[in-house]
């Protein structure tokens, strides 16, 4: 079962070369990106509160069966792509924080694996939709500018300081 999550898993700065080499995409999206992701970002946090970070992986993984069925990138799939970004970034830093034993058991999450994971369900999408270096790149800055902040005052209202949406991949 564990396997399984870590294929819906993650995303830190290892994705980026895997993002920024693809084809140019066909069509500009027709919605509001900015007020799409930080929806996403909302509806992330309120999941999270209430069903944790299974809950999250269950829907992620729901999303983006259904989101990646159609034949043109749509306002959903990429909500899907901004809720898992954050939720990957997250985690990652989370883990990133374990004590080196703890992370090196075989079947233990680490910040490498959950970018990996999340490269690869990227690579996919921007490959299925021939999404373009510079679109990719400004989703990344979208969501880092407008929905990373909602999402983490939400679920570390707390917090002096939040988990960064960075997390160190060298750890």
């Amino acid at each position: 079962m564990l396997k399984c999550w870590l294929k819906l898993l993650c995303l830190v700065p290892a994705i980026a070369g895997t993002l920024l080499t693809v084809p140019a995409y066909a069509a500009k999206p027709t919605w509001d990106q900015v007020a799409n992701v930080k929806d996403a970002a909302e509806r992330l946090a309120k999941l999270q509160r209430s069903a944790g970070a299974n809950g999250v992986l269950k829907f992620l993984d729901a999303c983006y069966r259904t989101h990646t069925l159609a034949s043109k990138f749509t306002q959903g799939l990429e909500a899907c792509m901004a809720q898992d970004y954050m939720h990957s970034q997250v985690l990652a830093s989370i883990y990133a924080k374990l004590p080196p034993e703890a992370r090196s058991k075989p079947d233990a999450l680490t910040p490498e694996t959950i970018a990996k994971s999340m490269g690869d369900r990227f690579a996919v999408i921007v490959n299925q939709y021939a999404i373009s270096a510079e679109q990719t790149a400004a989703f990344k800055r979208t969501v880092d500018t407008h929905a990373f902040p909602i999402f983490l005052k939400a679920v570390f209202p707390n917090a002096e300081a939040a988990p960064s949406a960075q997390p160190d991949a060298k750890k």
